[in-house]
């Protein structure tokens, strides 16, 4: 006879359901645990075995096998303890095996019995809701995995707990959501003195989730500028709230439960590996790229990040997902996140200081901005210049609006593309217009046109160039409040394209 429960093995963000067989039979005793394990799924041997002694429940002296289903599927992770205890159980008729069979659980065993969190309680709830089974899981993770209203979560603390659970001695209460936190406080845009035209920059960027980079010599503000980011994006919609966890989730990011409505803001450090950046290592985890997913990735020091890595970008940045292929597993990911990309103008960053220079200027700024390849380079909708500020106008009062003022426009331009893409789900923002739909959206007036005609040959703007332009425009014409692209708003978004940083 077998006994049966549920569980799940992680592809990405997708929960697969995996069947957790267990069968005991007469022959020499044995533990055997079968299904394409890894390491840490066999040792789950010795953790159950080591927590049903310490309550005093014997195992019999006969072969008793596990099965994990699909045997093809590789299995990882601690989160297979608890099903495969499960499922043991009911083989031994402790617990009933209807309740056995109608649960997915994921739990990793200490060897006292107790029950540790483990990450992807999320979207574990999610496979199964779509199972129609209840969630059993830790009771640290059960807050987490309560988000999902579909599901029945129970969150136990021990395994005991369990057993007095399923026989009806000691119910447990089925577990609430966590807290939404809000944002934090943030950093207000008036901090910066000076750089109104880094500022407008981030505001279109923020409006349309458009990609900016920022050249500017060290000290400029760049960072300070990009760190202001956050303050003037609007929270996120509770669909994104819910793709973004389930992201964080498996990287053990929520903390105790709760869903944050602030936009991720990710910031790695030019040494970063690619499978740090673009995911991938033993387990194919979530990169920086995927963790930003609804919210900003912020490079600093943009140049120095290795070649192969900034390569890695250019196809996330249209598609907004990335593949992680490797010999055993294709695992994806979403990544539809802002750039923003900060850089000095050569390698000393003093490029248009004359007394500051070095002696090889200008050739050295031409080398290390070509460290940024062209068609890089023709992915960022937005290039400004950050001048340096002089420290006689830095006792200067603040100028620009607030945090809070550009924050509002920001929300009514998004709201304004939100109702413009019902009925397009691959489109949020102007940011994801293209075809036909960017042709509707976007059209110039007859001065509009005519003036990106010309830009266009004369500085020979790519196909992605132009259409850059056009979603920029758009979004700008949105921040204005104008129903029709106007020329102006195309002057403005060319000036963009066009400041800083040469065409590719």
């Amino acid at each position: 006879m077998v006994a049966r429960a549920y569980t799940v093995a992680f592809e990405g963000v997708e929960a697969k359901p995996v069947e957790v067989q267990c069968a005991i039979t007469p022959g020499v005793p044995a533990f055997s645990l079968v299904g394409l394990p890894d390491k840490a799924v066999s040792e789950a041997r010795d953790r159950v075995r080591t927590a049903l002694s310490s309550m005093a429940i014997a195992l019999p002296s006969k072969r008793i096998t596990i099965n994990l289903a699909p045997a093809d599927m590789p299995k990882e992770g601690s989160h297979f303890d608890l099903p495969i205890a499960l499922a043991l159980l009911a083989a031994l008729e402790i617990i009933p095996k209807d309740a056995a069979e109608g649960t997915t659980a994921l739990g990793e065993l200490s060897l006292d019995g107790r029950l540790m969190p483990v990450i992807g309680a999320l979207p574990a709830a999610m496979a199964a809701a779509a199972e129609g089974r209840i969630l059993l899981c830790p009771k640290a993770s059960g807050a987490e995995a309560a988000w999902v209203d579909a599901v029945q979560v129970i969150g136990a603390a021990s395994l005991a707990d369990v057993i007095r659970h399923f026989t009806g001695q000691a119910l447990i209460p089925a577990a609430n959501p966590g807290e939404v936190t809000g944002p934090p406080a943030g950093r207000d845009l008036r901090d910066v003195k000076g750089q109104e035209r880094a500022k407008r920059a981030l505001e279109v960027a923020a409006a349309g989730r458009h990609h900016l980079i920022m050249v500017g010599s060290p000290g400029s503000g760049k960072s300070m500028l990009a760190a202001r980011l956050p303050g003037i994006l609007p929270p996120l919609e509770p669909a994104e709230a819910l793709e973004t966890s389930m992201i964080h989730s498996l990287a053990g990011l929520l903390s105790e439960g709760g869903i944050s409505r602030t936009r991720p803001f990710r910031e790695p450090h030019h040494t970063a590996s690619m499978a740090a950046i673009v995911g991938g290592g033993r387990r194919a985890a979530p990169g920086e790229i995927s963790l930003a997913h609804n919210g900003v990735l912020f490079m600093d020091e943009f140049p120095e990040f290795p070649r192969t890595v900034l390569e890695t970008l250019r196809q996330p940045i249209e598609t907004g997902e990335v593949m992680i292929a490797r010999a055993n597993a294709h695992v994806k990911y979403p990544c539809r996140f802002m750039l923003v990309a900060a850089a000095n103008p050569c390698k000393c960053g003093y490029l248009s200081d004359p007394a500051r220079a070095c002696a090889r200027a200008p050739l050295c700024g031409e080398d290390y901005m070509g460290r940024i390849s062209g068609p890089l380079m023709d992915r960022f909708d937005l290039r400004v210049e950050v001048p340096p500020v002089a420290f006689t106008d830095l006792d200067l009062p603040a100028s620009g609006d607030a945090s809070a003022e550009v924050a509002d426009r920001v929300a009514q331009a998004r709201a304004v593309q939100s109702a413009r893409f019902v009925g397009h789900p691959d489109m949020r923002l102007n940011a994801d217009a293209e075809g036909e739909v960017l042709d509707q959206i976007a059209v110039p007036d007859a001065a509009g046109r005519t003036l990106l005609t010309r830009v266009a040959e004369r500085f020979g703007l790519s196909a992605r160039g132009y259409h850059r332009v056009l979603r920029v425009a758009r979004t700008i014409a949105d921040l204005d409040g104008a129903d029709a692209v106007r020329a102006s708003h195309v002057a403005e978004a060319v000036s963009f394209r066009l400041s800083g940083v040469k065409e590719p």
